[in-house]
């Protein structure tokens, strides 16, 4: 997903307003499956450049993209994690009953 973002960079006309961008995508890694890891995942990345955006704003990206995606009848987690190459990172938890 992370190509994504600079294809985007590198075509978008700053000169037109700010880029907002969504990438999700299937990762591949070189991990051992266990119980919490898989080999291959799904994950979505974003990027936004503009002015006076917030950790509200990421929040609300990201639990509105749940709820479309799962519906509203699950709960929806936001954990605060640490990921070296993103500032802020978070991780979404949906219920699965």
């Amino acid at each position: 997903t992370s190509p994504m973002q600079a294809r985007a960079l590198e075509k978008h006309d700053f000169s037109k307003g700010p880029l907002k961008m969504i990438s999700p995508g299937i990762v591949y890694r070189r991990d051992t499956d266990d119980p919490t890891h898989s080999h291959q995942f799904h994950q979505v990345e974003g990027l936004v450049i503009d002015r006076h955006i917030t950790m509200a704003d990421l929040k609300g990206t990201l639990i509105t993209m749940a709820q479309k995606i799962f519906g509203d009848k699950f709960d929806i987690r936001l954990r605060p994690s640490y990921f070296p190459f993103t500032e802020p990172s978070v991780e979404v938890d949906v219920t699965c009953f």
